[in-house]
């Protein structure tokens, strides 16, 4: 049976109050949506292939999704068992996906002629969804982030836009649960790198860890954080924009990293291909997102799972199969992912485990052999079960614990045994397999 995980009302709470919905919630859907929809090859295809900005703004001209539908996306998500969105408000090629007032460069201005912020944000509350907006302080079109200093001016407008248009997305939508920088950070300016002499041979180079930006431009981010936590005290913050973080964010695959109980983290990767949308991108097995979905929640964290809605504004039929799929193994097994924390057992080449109050959730994705063997717990084990409540045969000593299946009733996918002991498994220290 899925747990049910609330998104709060507005308030000031501390840092450990306003995080705790999230928390529990471990799974959310992020979606990247813009006009690198229509050539259709990726969100960095400006960037990638060198499109001068003019010719690249034309592209506007043929932004009509005639299929967007944000309550569609937003009852996928849930059929997929994602407690919360986060859609790209604007990207690094600078078109905004909301009203801007003048600024000629959004969706209000395009022949689609509408504010998808807002049409996605009335969506996904309606659906009882966390509400998160993307947003990039770096914009393409201004030389000022490649040279902050030699185009001081340049790069001071792009910032006067930042802050513009935070407060309009802080002001104009309503309530927001997670607001997703990306971008923004000083040390990111010129993409990392500084310019040193003019010879040949001789010019940008990435700044070596620990060596910072010391130019004279600033984000003024402080000047952003202050208005956000005012208008917005509520929000979630990731650590992308030089502001006191919330969570972490870990990108792609290959960063699911190790076990992080002390700081919120959560992994950002896509369901196939580019962030932005790619045609005939096709996903990978059911079994590759549940174990990684596992294994995610079983080092502590949440997993933000990308989808990028064609030019139509259609999120891919088989995509969307696959992320119903996973939402179908939720409606079973959610209680072992949802309102958990990771541990105590760390995750290994078996898998992973959760716990809620006294139960700890053992994740086997790879059984060793007939039995699998964990660390002795400082706890009595009282019973041990699959989550359909077949029991499951375990022995405990101070050697440690051993479980046996036969194999006839392990899942080829996930075997969940809820293991019930006789305290609070959050007062178990981590245990190394």
């Amino acid at each position: 049976m899925t747990a049910t995980v609330g998104v709060p009302a507005m308030s000031a709470e501390p840092k450990a109050e306003r995080i705790d919905w999230w928390r529990q919630a471990r799974f959310g859907m992020f979606i990247h949506w813009g006009l690198y929809a229509v050539p259709g090859r990726g969100e960095w295809v400006q960037w990638n292939e060198k499109i001068p900005v003019g010719e690249y703004a034309k592209l506007a001209d043929q932004f009509r999704p005639d299929h967007f539908d944000p309550d569609e996306w937003a009852q996928l998500a849930k059929a997929a068992g994602m407690k919360y969105m986060v859609m790209t408000s604007r990207h690094h090629d600078g078109f905004a996906m909301f009203d801007d007032g003048d600024n000629p460069f959004t969706s209000v201005n395009s022949a689609a002629h509408r504010d998808f912020v807002a049409d996605y944000v009335k969506a996904v509350r309606k659906a009882g969804l966390g509400v998160g907006l993307y947003y990039s302080p770096l914009d393409w079109r201004f030389p000022g982030f490649f040279f902050p200093d030699l185009q001081r001016e340049n790069a001071e407008a792009m910032r006067a836009q930042y802050h513009r248009q935070m407060d309009r997305l802080m002001s104009n939508y309503g309530k927001l649960d997670v607001l997703w920088f990306d971008g923004g950070e000083m040390d990111w300016l010129n993409f990392g790198g500084d310019w040193d002499g003019a010879e040949w041979g001789v010019g940008w180079a990435k700044r070596p860890n620990g060596k910072h930006y010391k130019g004279g431009f600033s984000w003024g981010s402080d000047q952003v954080y202050s208005k956000l936590r005012e208008k917005q005290p509520q929000v979630l913050v990731n650590g992308r924009a030089d502001m006191p973080e919330d969570f972490h964010s870990r990108e792609g695959d290959g960063a699911l990293g190790d076990f992080d109980n002390t700081h919120p983290w959560e992994l950002c990767t896509t369901i196939a291909g580019a962030w932005g949308y790619q045609p005939n991108m096709k996903p990978k097995p059911l079994k590759y997102y549940i174990q990684l979905l596992a294994n995610v929640a079983g080092r502590d964290g949440n997993l933000l799972l990308n989808v990028g809605p064609g030019p139509d504004g259609r999120i891919d039929p088989e995509q969307a199969q696959r992320l119903r799929e996973i939402g179908a193994w939720l409606d079973k097994y959610g209680q072992s992912i949802y309102g958990t924390r990771g541990g105590p057992f760390l995750p290994g080449a078996y898998g992973a485990s959760t716990h809620r109050g006294n139960t700890i959730y053992v994740h086997v994705l790879q059984w060793p052999g007939d039995k699998l063997t964990l660390p002795a717990l400082p706890a009595r084990i009282v019973r041990a079960t699959l989550l359909s409540g077949e029991k499951v045969t375990f022995s405990q000593d101070a050697d440690g614990i051993k479980l046996t299946m036969p194999a006839a009733a392990r899942e080829a996918i996930d075997t969940v045994i809820a293991v019930q002991i006789d305290s609070p498994a959050s007062q178990i220290a981590p245990l190394k397999i």
